[in-house]
């Protein structure tokens, strides 16, 4: 919540600057975030729900009770994804304009989000003696074990990654462009700090965020070339 809060109010902010190519007014953003909040949650949820299909199908009740755990990002994102598609064609708002506004913002927002996984022990790697380890409590041996803080790596690559999308959306070539980079921008971060976490969501011998993220690095990188090939330059 701090992380949407924060959002928020710099997406807020931005529209309100005089260099605004977005197209999109802060009504706009008020309407969008109140539905946005709502479905990201359900989507992450079910998205989660589907992939650990043996767990719930013994005790479905399990599945409402969102406060023992059980979130994924990337439902998140693919529910966001398909509400802003909704939300743009009933607004009659380019699709592209809102996207790349808010990207930045949602990679920011991770970055943030992750130390939840700290507070709450989890989201971390493999047994490691690296320097940067962190010390974890396991209940099975009874003492603490030496992990990847992969929450630590994720949250650093976001924050990076907004940077870098902040620096791009000042001079966007194309609609599209923020929004076609963070996907490839996250899915090649997500598809390299998921080698490391031990917790990972399995479909047979694949983690499935790993194949996810390969799959919208490739797709999303074809689209914004495609896009850029035959490009509306944004003045």
């Amino acid at each position: 919540m701090t992380a949407f809060v924060l959002s928020f109010w710099l997406i807020c902010r931005r529209i309100n600057q005089k260099k605004n190519s977005f197209n999109v007014t802060i009504d706009n953003i008020y309407d969008f975030a109140v539905g946005a909040l709502l479905v990201s949650l359900i989507s992450a949820r079910i998205y989660y729900v589907l992939f650990n299909l043996k767990e719930y199908k013994a005790r479905p009740l399990e599945i409402f009770k969102v406060w023992n755990g059980g979130l994924a990002i990337y439902g998140a994102i693919i529910g966001l994804i398909l509400y802003a598609i909704v939300f743009c064609k009933k607004k009659k708002i380019n699709f592209y304009n809102l996207a790349d506004l808010i990207v930045p913002y949602l990679a920011l927002s991770q970055s943030i989000g992750r130390w939840g996984n700290f507070i709450n022990q989890e989201a971390y790697g493999g047994i490691t003696n690296l320097p940067w380890k962190m010390g974890v409590f396991d209940n099975v041996v009874g003492e603490y074990i030496y992990v990847h803080p992969t929450f630590f790596y994720e949250s650093i690559c976001t924050f990076t990654l907004f940077l870098i999308l902040m620096k791009l959306s000042k001079n966007r070539g194309f609609e599209g462009q923020i929004f076609f980079s963070y996907m490839i921008g996250y899915g090649l971060v997500r598809s390299i700090v998921e080698g490391f976490r031990a917790d990972s969501l399995m479909l047979g011998i694949f983690r499935i965020s790993q194949v996810l993220s390969v799959i919208f690095v490739v797709l999303f990188g074809i689209l914004y070339f495609y896009k850029k090939s035959c490009r509306t330059k944004v003045v």
